[in-house]
């Protein structure tokens, strides 16, 4: 396992991470999903500060491709059913080592990349199996600011959290 200063590229889970789970569907059967505004300035502060970030849903939804879109995030794996696999693929496109990368998960679907991260996460929300193997665990649920929290908890192990803040002065 890995310290979190040792972190250069965030990944993270969509539905129950950056959402809080619930799929809205109208009566199309068209999709709807809600993101914390406050995750995204999060991933915004993230990527201006060097690092960077991925989404790995095993999902696909034109919504995740439009906010990743609006957020500037470049690696967008979706409809992955073996997430270990795109995971591996992901860090291998960014001739990145695992334990250079954290992975924040809420469900079973998680927990191999779970395993190969060197710095796994959990939100509060997520189910026991997925908490039991994280380095760090949010106190806020999945599409409710747990991005944010949990970027914030990776730069102030890092020492920018001040120069994160020194973004907006």
């Amino acid at each position: 396992m890995s310290h979190p200063t040792d972190i250069e590229l965030l990944c993270l889970d969509v539905d129950g991470v950056l959402t809080d789970g619930a799929l809205g569907l109208d009566d199309r059967g068209v999709e709807s999903r809600r993101f914390h505004v406050h995750d995204g300035l999060a991933i915004k502060i993230w990527m201006k500060l060097g690092y960077q970030a991925a989404f790995l849903s095993s999902r696909t939804s034109r919504a995740v491709e439009r906010r990743a879109e609006e957020l500037g995030i470049l690696h967008v794996l979706q409809g992955r059913d073996d997430k270990a696999a795109a995971f591996r693929a992901l860090l291998a496109d960014l001739n990145l080592e695992a334990s250079r990368a954290a992975f924040l998960g809420d469900d079973l679907p998680d927990l191999p990349v779970l395993r190969l991260a060197g710095y796994p996460m959990a939100v509060a929300d997520a189910v026991a199996e997925v908490r039991e193997p994280a380095m760090y665990v949010t106190s806020r649920p999945g599409g409710h600011g747990a991005v944010r929290e949990a970027i914030e908890h990776l730069l102030k192990a890092k020492d920018r959290w001040q120069e994160a803040l020194a973004l907006f002065e």
